[in-house]
């Protein structure tokens, strides 16, 4: 927002958080998002701050940018979505647009509404407008969207919205505007489905190994439909992060608190929790369901690549099995070291390389496709490597070059290198 000229003020309660922003330290990692941090903090139209009355005084329209965990029952948690409107609506002097960027249940823009009617007389409109990024091309989603979907009624802030994206969508692509809980819907829908579609493409992955076909050439076939696209059809050890499993989760609670059972979302999830540990169900296969005492190599932590972004990472569920059963494991990620660290301590080794992880393994396991990993040097992977074994969970390598180097591969949802 304030590489095309706006004036952006952050406010966050974590003020080591705001301390580091306001030293200059991207407090994550995603690539392009330093370049624009830093420019925009030197031009002056980025602050931080922990003060929020600071932070809205002059500003026309307040983002809401808060966490919405599940709670126990798995419905999103609404308290700091809440709370924050109780905050506001209390100090605001003037007419405010408030914009629900968090991912919200249907209905979170009326009980907003309601809370700003309760604390003020003051005219507010509240926006529903729900973020489409994807971690590790945030920055170019966020700059060139595919479209931007905006939930409101109010032609007031229909007009503000429109001038704010509008340098966002030059070459075409639509600013969609509807009701609050169309757009509120639109969000979880869409993850819904996409997660919905990853997990097809695993279950026929899981039947390909059983049946002798080559998942590539079925994803290839189907992927040439244009009714169903060629993207989100890699199959894989399940999908994670923060928005799918959320958001899947969500969606089901919301259509159970309406007594509709959404049947098709409950089988993502039921398929997707077994899909994170097939890699290890292969790796008991291959040992004979002893593992004990046996030391693994890990690539990849995080759920996806160009994110340091662990939250549901197949990768610490691969973890926690393997060492249930006994195992010893190393691990490398070129970003999420510190976030696992940080989790689960000395639970497992450290490696300063994705070849020092190598050291001392009966075998090398694969759960990020990182672009390091696609094309590593497989001589000085034998040379460390105590058994020329590979688990891949991302299906990183040809098949014939794993015959040619004559290593043992086990990948997803295609023919067994043995």
């Amino acid at each position: 927002l304030a590489e095309t000229g706006n004036n952006v003020i952050c406010v966050d309660i974590n003020e080591a958080k705001v301390k580091k922003m306001q030293d200059g330290q991207v407090p994550i990692y995603e690539p392009g998002l330093d370049l624009l941090f830093h420019r925009n903090i030197e031009q002056g139209r980025l602050h931080f701050t922990t003060n929020l009355a600071e932070a809205i005084e002059e500003a026309q329209i307040i983002f809401m940018a808060l966490p919405t965990p599940p709670g126990g029952d798995g419905a999103a948690d609404l308290s700091y979505i809440l709370g924050a409107a109780k905050d506001i609506s209390k100090i605001i002097k003037g007419y405010k647009i408030i914009v629900n960027k968090s991912t919200v249940p249907v209905g979170t823009a009326d009980k907003v509404r309601a809370v700003f009617k309760e604390n003020t007389d003051i005219e507010v409109d509240v926006v529903s407008n729900p973020e489409f990024l994807r971690e590790g091309v945030a920055v170019e989603d966020f700059m060139k969207p595919d479209r931007v979907v905006l939930g409101t009624t109010s032609e007031r802030a229909k007009k503000l919205m429109t001038e704010l994206y509008g340098p966002y969508v030059r070459q075409g692509n639509p600013i969609l505007f509807m009701d609050e809980r169309s757009s509120e819907l639109t969000k979880y829908a869409a993850n819904s489905f996409l997660a919905t579609k990853i997990t097809f493409m695993n279950e026929v992955a899981n039947l390909c190994e059983l049946v002798g076909a080559d998942v590539d050439a079925v994803r290839r076939g189907i992927g040439s439909d244009e009714r169903i696209g060629k993207r989100f059809l890699f199959p894989g050890i399940g999908y994670g992060g923060s928005c799918f499993p959320k958001d899947v989760q969500a969606l089901v609670m919301a259509a159970d608190e309406n007594t509709y059972d959404f049947q098709i979302l409950k089988s993502v999830m039921e398929v997707n929790e077994r899909q994170k540990t097939i890699l290890v169900d292969k790796v008991l296969k291959y040992y004979k369901n002893d593992i004990a005492g046996k030391h693994f190599a890990l690539w990849g932590l995080a759920f996806k690549p160009e994110t340091d972004d662990i939250r549901e990472a197949p990768a610490l569920y691969i973890i926690d099995a393997l060492v249930k059963h006994g195992a010893t494991v190393t691990v490398f990620d070129p970003e999420g070291m510190t976030n696992v660290k940080n989790i689960i301590g000395d639970k497992v080794v450290f490696a300063d390389n994705q070849y020092d992880a190598l050291k001392d393994a009966d075998a090398l396991l694969i759960a990020t496709e990182w672009s390091v990993f696609r094309n590593p040097d497989f001589e000085k992977i034998e040379s460390i490597l105590k058994n020329k074994v590979i688990f891949d969970g991302r299906n990183l390598y040809d098949l014939q070059k794993m015959i040619d180097l004559g290593y043992y591969y086990n990948s997803i949802g295609r023919k067994l290198i043995d």
